[in-house]
């Protein structure tokens, strides 16, 4: 028997016999899914911790009246201990936790594997922000102020939209990490694109072509974000030089 029917016999038996494939196509359905999710919520996480610690270390604490200052300095030490238990601890175990600990009475793995990749996303997407916003020249801020604008204006129009420019290249490779470390989400029993092909693995004994499949999904999604990226930088290039 050739190699080329060999491998056609292969493909039929991994693929095409009782529509195997669509353990892959449905793995790469909730591969998106569980990846955007977790995403917006990471952004949303990390913005607001990015803000709170970026506001404790340059606002004039001694203008400051008592309770407002004991609340920032609170929040400020809430974000402290998030960032380290979360970038101190493996992704997976978090996983494990928020399933069969936090969110043990729950049926829905998706919602558990968002919550649990977003709460993850978001310690990372923090200091991310955080060195965005605190490359910004100083003289951003106290422009905004002499125009009249309070911090959390000043912050929204001012700081934020340059310090997104900035990092736009550190928050793709997030989302890059991010959805390749959904591939851990089996461990729950979410049958996602890893998941879907070692299903097929499974089935079929056969592990070289469904997992090389899987492999070559993951790099074809990597190298769009990579290209749309590039193409994005270059736009941003261009905009600053007009």
């Amino acid at each position: 028997m050739g190699a080329l029917e060999r491998l056609k016999e292969l493909l039929i038996l991994d693929f095409v016999r009782d529509q195997r494939y669509m353990y892959i196509v449905k793995g790469l359905r909730t591969t998106l899914l569980v990846t955007f999710l977790a995403l917006i919520l990471g952004l949303i996480l990390g913005i607001l911790v990015a803000v709170i610690r970026t506001a404790h270390d340059q606002v004039d604490k001694k203008k400051m009246g008592g309770f407002p200052r004991f609340l920032l300095a609170f929040m400020n030490t809430i974000c402290r201990v998030y960032l380290t238990v979360i970038r101190g601890t493996p992704a997976m175990v978090q996983l494990l936790l928020m399933y069969f600990v936090f969110l043990a009475s729950s049926t829905n793995k998706v919602l558990v594997a968002v919550l649990s990749f977003g709460i993850n996303s978001g310690a990372y997407v923090a200091e991310i922000f955080r060195s965005g916003i605190m490359s910004i020249d100083k003289g951003q801020m106290e422009a905004g102020r002499s125009l009249g604008l309070g911090y959390a204006k000043t912050m929204q129009k001012i700081i934020l939209p340059q310090a997104i420019k900035n990092v736009l290249p550190a928050l793709v490779n997030e989302m890059i990490t991010l959805l390749k470390e959904t591939s851990i989400c089996g461990y729950i029993g979410l049958n996602e694109l890893t998941r879907g092909g070692d299903i097929i693995r499974g089935i079929t004994f056969d592990a070289l072509l469904p997992l090389l499949v899987v492999a070559a999904i993951y790099l074809i999604i990597v190298m769009f974000f990579t290209w749309l990226m590039g193409k994005l930088e270059r736009r941003l290039r261009e905009s600053d030089n007009r």
